[in-house]
């Protein structure tokens, strides 16, 4: 075998719903690379917004390659199955180098076989007081602790691994990025816990590069993070803490870092996030998707006449769709239905009434994140507009894609890795 094709230090994730803003998205990591940082680029899309917007996994491979190919990018890039699993990943095997492993389902569900047994008797040797490096205290661990966490996350270590070997088995050992997805639950995995999980991972041979745990706090889509940044910061630099401990102590991959899924917007812990990875020489990968989605509205609207009036159907048949749209989104969303401004309101506003409503910018006094957040979650609206939608986007291709670039660059990769 080669080389392991390996995530570099600093990586984002960015997604296109519509596969068209390719250039503009990588332009922004140009922008990044002549100031001097190195950040990946990394295509990611879902099984579930491929069958919204009826596109096929490998349109993403060819949008990335277009891409790199028309700047002439040299750097490391990667297109990411993301939330994927065993009935999922098929299609995805023959463009993807980079899968998220979902697990997600399996949290909690009771161990098979002897699998918990065997769990805690490996794991016997770090009950006491747990020294991790960096992390202020000890971990206490019991054996009724070692037990509540294999009873809980077992299972989900498990369809990692075989998740995996299912990969493994079609592409070759090394040949991919690898990282397992804890998020989408309903409680945040404490520090602890991380370091238990990550043995389970280990000891099931899953070379994950980065793994996405539920953090404390509310991460909704594309809008702020909710929650108390203090907490967030320890608990970020503890499970780094953890991470390095973990490396050292069950040979995971050196490259192994944290993963921030519906990392776009949360613009107040992105200080936090910035600190703790400079304070621990860590690495980053921080997931972005329906922020793209958003600027092409923005930038449709801004366009005015044709883009402005395709812009004002799509709020008008989100609004009339809420339920259906916002129902597989309900836990990253936070919608209140009064605070929507009415379709008669929204028909008068002009371009820039529209875009100011709904780019981030609370600074901003029209700024609406009711609005914002119901848009996000309504991609398929302007996916059953069909060729519509796609030639105003192709119409106002000049105006979208300054919107796109922009957002990428000055409110992500300028936030989270290069300002001081």
């Amino acid at each position: 075998m080669g080389i392991p094709l390996l995530l570099p230090k600093f990586s984002m994730g960015i997604g296109d719903r519509f596969a068209r803003q390719g250039n503009a998205q990588l332009a922004a990591f140009i922008r990044a690379r002549q100031m001097g940082f190195e950040i990946a680029p990394v295509w990611n899309k879902s099984n579930r917004e491929h069958l919204i917007v009826h596109s096929e996994p490998g349109s993403v491979r060819v949008e990335a390659d277009a891409a790199v190919n028309t700047a002439g990018w040299t750097s490391p890039y990667f297109v990411d199955a993301d939330h994927i699993g065993r009935t999922t990943v098929e299609p995805f095997i023959a463009s993807s180098d980079f899968f998220t492993l979902d697990v997600a389902e399996s949290i909690a569900k009771p161990p098979e076989g002897d699998d918990l047994h065997r769990f805690i008797s490996a794991a016997e040797q770090y009950r006491g007081a747990l020294k991790v490096p960096g992390i202020e205290g000890a971990l206490d661990v019991s054996i009724e602790r070692i037990e509540s966490i294999g009873r809980k996350y077992l299972r989900a270590a498990r369809e990692a691994g075989a998740i995996y070997r299912q990969i493994e088995d079609a592409k070759g050992a090394g040949t991919f990025v690898t990282e397992v997805s804890m998020d989408e639950t309903d409680q945040p995995q404490t520090p602890m816990e991380l370091f238990f999980i990550l043995a389970a991972l280990a000891w099931e041979k899953v070379p994950l590069q980065t793994i996405a745990p539920k953090f404390t706090g509310r991460f909704n889509k594309g809008v702020d993070f909710a929650g108390d940044v203090g907490e967030f910061e320890k608990e970020f630099s503890d499970d780094l803490s953890v991470i390095a401990f973990a490396i050292s102590e069950f040979g995971l991959p050196s490259n192994l870092k944290l993963s921030v899924h519906s990392g776009s917007d949360k613009f107040s812990i992105y200080p936090a996030i910035r600190r703790a990875m400079r304070n621990h020489g860590a690495g980053l990968h921080i997931k972005t998707a329906g922020t793209t989605w958003l600027e092409e509205l923005i930038g449709l609207a801004a366009a005015g006449g044709d883009g402005l009036q395709i812009a004002k159907e799509i709020y008008v048949q989100a609004l009339g769709r809420y339920d259906e749209l916002c129902g597989p989104y309900a836990a990253v969303i936070d919608i209140d239905p009064k605070k929507l401004p009415s379709i008669g309101e929204v028909e008068h506003w002009s371009g820039a009434e529209y875009a100011d409503a709904l780019r981030h910018d609370p600074a901003c006094p029209p700024y609406n994140p009711n609005f914002r957040q119901l848009l996000h979650v309504g991609y398929k609206v302007a996916a059953q507009m069909g060729n519509r939608y796609l030639d105003a986007l192709a119409k106002h291709e000049s105006v979208v894609a300054a919107n796109v670039t922009e957002n990428i660059f000055e409110r992500h990769l300028r936030r989270v890795f290069i300002d001081e």
